[in-house]
């Protein structure tokens, strides 16, 4: 296992880096505006979907998954696969139609022209969002095959594969070229995955494994859908604030998160099986001291990568005239005000992985549902007191206090069970 993790570090890293890469090409080449604000609102609605999705299907479509013979494995999967891409495609179907109506009221402060060119961006990546959500269900099929590498390999060759047709065609169509390689990125993606289903199977409502998993994985989608939209707040509060705010805010939490998903494969990660084991050696002080140090880790190079942006951020800004000298500055600040979005963010999957080594799913949940009803009136008031910089902050208080509440509860729970 540790071989397996070791050999899929540069590519789960590589990953994340092109992925980065994709946006900050958009950003750079095209700079913060109508056009930038537009094709990133557009991009709120189906990132929800596939942040759902992926969670749920994780989580429950796994473990259903794993350890199946192979006709039962090839029919679940094939069954998700059915169910999943029709409930998807029946909810794009209708956000396609009705763009028109909903995309003005999660976007209240963009212009008309902005509002206009949203609605085509948006149909656009909804079209991508189908492909990029049966996707979800091809990874799982290959995880519970305990098949890790062809998912990485074949994201890292889309990723490629995006970035060079972005090169080509962002100079040439404009913001249209990035909507459509999302969606051709989307479709390779599911070409690459498909063979991971097995033998084609028809889709069987009688199957036992897609019937528990499904009544399994409805709360837990449910419950991820509200607190998992926090871009949605970010997106309708961003678009009151001057052209080009939206997207110089997207892009600095892109920066984060980009280096939140590195420190979460390498450090917060491998943490799971390791206190996992330790919970069941039955040593309570080894567990709390492994989660301890590991916090300690990754606020050491959280608060490092924090240093290090703020220090490279403004002169590699500066290079490209696209952004002027108040888009830098605005940028810079934005950057400040959500550190501790990252920093809560990265220690929040250290102790999320201590409680789920524990079997305990509900309490990050819960704090999650909690947190995110709070950080909205917080959101709310530092837009009113500072905009672009005062939801930047707010954000932050946001992570900071979900990563302190669940570090209290993981230690009063350790000391009663210690006890």
């Amino acid at each position: 296992m540790t071989k397996l993790m070791l050999s899929m570090a540069p590519i789960a890293a590589a990953n994340v880096l092109f992925g980065f890469f994709n946006h900050g090409y958009i950003f750079l080449e095209v700079g913060p505006g109508i056009q930038t604000d537009a094709f990133y609102a557009g991009m709120a609605v189906p990132q929800l979907v596939l942040s759902v999705l992926t969670g749920a299907l994780f989580y429950v479509v796994v473990p259903f998954l794993a350890g199946e013979d192979e006709e039962q494995l090839s029919q679940g999967a094939w069954g998700f696969f059915f169910l999943v891409g029709g409930f998807v495609g029946a909810f794009a179907l209708g956000l396609f139609i009705l763009a028109t109506f909903w995309v003005p009221l999660l976007l209240p402060g963009f212009s008309h022209e902005g509002l206009s060119l949203c609605v085509q961006l948006t149909r656009i990546q909804l079209v991508g969002m189908v492909f990029s959500a049966l996707n979800c269900v091809l990874r799982a099929a290959y995880h519970a095959r305990q098949n890790f590498f062809w998912p990485e390999f074949s994201q890292l060759m889309e990723s490629v594969v995006g970035l060079g047709a972005l090169v080509w065609a962002l100079p040439i169509f404009g913001i249209y070229a990035a909507a459509a390689v999302y969606v051709l990125r989307a479709i390779l993606l599911t070409l690459l995955l498909l063979p991971g289903l097995g033998s084609y199977s028809n889709l069987d409502w009688r199957s036992l494994v897609i019937r528990r998993a499904w009544s399994r994985m409805k709360p837990l989608a449910f419950a991820a859908l509200y607190y998992k939209s926090g871009p949605l707040v970010d997106r309708f509060l961003t678009s009151m604030t001057p052209a080009g705010g939206l997207s110089l805010f997207y892009f600095s939490q892109q920066l984060y998160e980009a280096a939140n998903h590195l420190i979460g494969r390498a450090v917060a990660g491998p943490v799971l099986p390791l206190l996992a084991v330790h919970k069941k050696s039955g040593k309570p002080g080894l567990f709390k001291r492994t989660y301890r140090a590991r916090l300690l880790v990754v606020l050491g190079v959280g608060v490092a990568t924090v240093v290090l942006f703020l220090v490279l951020v403004e002169p590699l800004l500066r290079l490209r005239q696209e952004i002027d000298d108040e888009g830098v500055r605005v940028f810079w600040w934005i950057t400040v005000g959500l550190a501790g979005f990252f920093i809560g963010g990265a220690m929040g999957q250290v102790l999320s992985s201590a409680f789920y080594a524990q079997g305990d799913v509900q309490t990050p949940t819960q704090v999650g549902i909690i947190g995110f009803t709070l950080g909205i009136g917080l959101k709310v008031i530092g837009f009113l007191l500072s905009g672009l910089l005062g939801i930047a902050v707010a954000t932050s208080f946001y992570y900071m206090g979900n990563a302190l509440a669940m570090y209290l509860l993981l230690e009063r729970k350790d000391d009663a069970l210690s006890d």
